[in-house]
């Protein structure tokens, strides 16, 4: 059996002449549905005047006046209309109304009849009433055996609260089903929707599109070139480059789900949310949005961007949590389980972190970790301040440890149970420690020639930095001091307790943020 979206297309692409077209749309209407017409009379149930005039053509009967013919059940109104009972068929003129059965009329200035196909071609100010459906146009033809009406140019069609037009479409009287093709729109008091392509169905209004589609609403625009809309509820599902934007967000994925009237949508497959105002990508495989509580989250390789002019931050978490206010604009994120981030000049990982856009802060929870350029620093947890898409400042709590390189074997290092560090251009130059400040720090002449270990303690300390090198060390107290020749400081004596190297987990690429970390 031939489907009909094939029979639309092949009608599209052949552009046939309008008779011919009528001849095989009468011909499909049957085949669709299985049905032949059987030979019946055309009844003239009333007419003011009849007589036959010879002008007209053989075998025409001319009648005027209230005119009512009928085959079958369906009955004929008009003024006036010239019968040829021998080829069963008729032209009505003025006030023409087919009555079709209870639910179903259609009106017309004038009317050509076929009684042998039982296929009605009505001109003029067409309006096919199916309750409580009204389709309006100017050239209707409708086929009473298999139940299907089609507009060749330009139709409107009126269901409960939605108005739809466009340029052609058919209408299944039995499915209730209406299928339009070019510049179609559907519009409710809730949005407004455009399609090249689109079946729907006036008993459930429920809309399928097969083609392009936007669906604007008021806070939001919906896209999708394949998917359906139920009207009723308000809720659709889409595919095919599906996407929701507002002023400032997007989300696209696979598919989505979208519920206009509680603001839920799901996403599936490659989900992307763009936030154009805090200049931020999120991704991941499934995501759920909560629009009235202001909430969102992606997992499945969830990823979230950042960019600017210069770089951009790549970042990863098992699930990313979104928060928006009132105005739909981003305010904070929150990222959960096996943290990692990376940017050119800076890295790092933590088990959860919170990304404030209010206050530009950046918290890192569990273990946290930022390498930048040579520096490891580590602590209980750690502070972000963030100004022009550049780290500003970084407040460490508890068991700070800021770690680099010297040697092969040597660490310089600063330890306190507080730190603040100081940045420009993304790079450490300053670093007060409060409380139980301990350095130890390998101390060389311009020509990088050893001079001793430098190890000190005291309660308080600021360093400068230049370089990732330490500059000065400024003591708040006197300090416990001594440098060490290299060949008199023992082994275990060179690292700080609670020292650790992490170099091994520290991401290289912006794919790297994906590499689970070996326990």
């Amino acid at each position: 059996m031939l489907s009909l979206m094939m029979i639309l297309g092949y009608f599209c692409i052949m552009k046939l002449r309008l008779h011919s077209f009528i001849t095989i749309f009468m011909m499909l209407s049957g085949l669709i549905y299985g049905q032949t017409a059987q030979r019946t009379v055309i009844h003239i149930e009333r007419a003011q005047t009849q007589q036959y005039d010879a002008r007209l053509g053989k075998d025409i009967e001319r009648l005027i006046g209230n005119v009512i013919l009928r085959q079958d059940s369906t009955r004929f109104y008009c003024d006036s209309a010239h019968l040829n009972q021998r080829t069963r068929n008729f032209d009505a003129f003025g006030r023409v109304h087919i009555d079709v059965n209870d639910s179903l009329d259609i009106y017309g200035n004038r009317l050509f009849y076929n009684g042998e196909t039982r296929v009605a071609e009505m001109f003029g100010d067409v309006k096919l009433v199916d309750t409580p459906t009204v389709l309006e146009t100017q050239y209707l033809v409708y086929n009473r055996i298999s139940g299907m009406a089609w507009y060749p140019d330009q139709g409107k069609i009126i269901s409960e609260e939605n108005t739809l037009t466009s340029r052609k479409g058919y209408y299944d009287t039995r499915l209730k089903e209406f299928y339009f093709r070019d510049d179609v729109v559907l519009t409710n008091p809730e949005h407004t929707a455009y399609s090249d392509t689109m079946v729907y169905n006036t008993r459930t209004e429920i809309a399928w599109f097969y083609g392009p589609t936007i669906i604007r609403g008021e806070d939001n625009t919906i896209y999708c070139e394949y998917g359906w809309y139920d009207t009723r509820l308000d809720q659709g599902h889409l595919s095919r480059r599906a996407s929701i934007w507002s002023q400032e967000q997007t989300l696209s994925g696979d598919s989505l789900f979208y519920d206009r009237a509680t603001g839920f949508g799901i996403a599936k497959g490659n989900v992307v949310v763009t936030d154009t105002l805090n200049k931020m990508l999120v991704k991941g495989k499934t995501g759920r949005m909560w629009e009235d509580i202001g909430k969102s989250y992606i997992t499945g390789m969830a990823q979230a961007i950042t960019y600017d002019d210069k770089d951009s931050l790549y970042m990863h978490a098992d699930t990313l949590f979104l928060y928006f206010d009132k105005e739909k604009k981003a305010r904070s994120m929150f990222a959960y389980y096996g943290v990692k981030f990376y940017r050119a000049d800076i890295q790092g990982k933590c088990d959860s972190l919170a990304y404030l856009m209010s206050d530009s802060t950046i918290r890192m929870y569990h273990d946290p970790v930022l390498w930048s350029k040579e520096n490891q620093i580590t602590s209980d947890s750690m502070h972000i301040a963030i100004v022009n898409q550049q780290i500003d400042s970084l407040i460490l709590y508890n068991a700070a440890f800021i770690v680099s390189r010297d040697t092969i074997k040597g660490f310089n290092q600063i330890k306190g149970k507080n730190m603040i560090g100081y940045f420009f251009d993304n790079e450490l130059v300053r670093v007060e420690v409060n409380g139980n400040a301990e350095t130890i720090y390998w101390v060389r002449e311009e020509d990088a020639t050893l001079i001793g270990i430098d190890v000190a303690k005291t309660s308080n300390m600021s360093i400068r930095l230049q370089n990732n090198e330490v500059q000065s060390i400024n003591y708040k107290q006197q300090p416990n001091q001594v440098m060490f020749p290299e060949k008199e400081l023992p082994e275990e004596q060179r690292k700080l307790k609670g020292f650790r190297w992490l170099e091994e987990k520290r991401p290289m690429n912006r794919l790297d943020i994906f590499r689970r970390d070996e326990h």
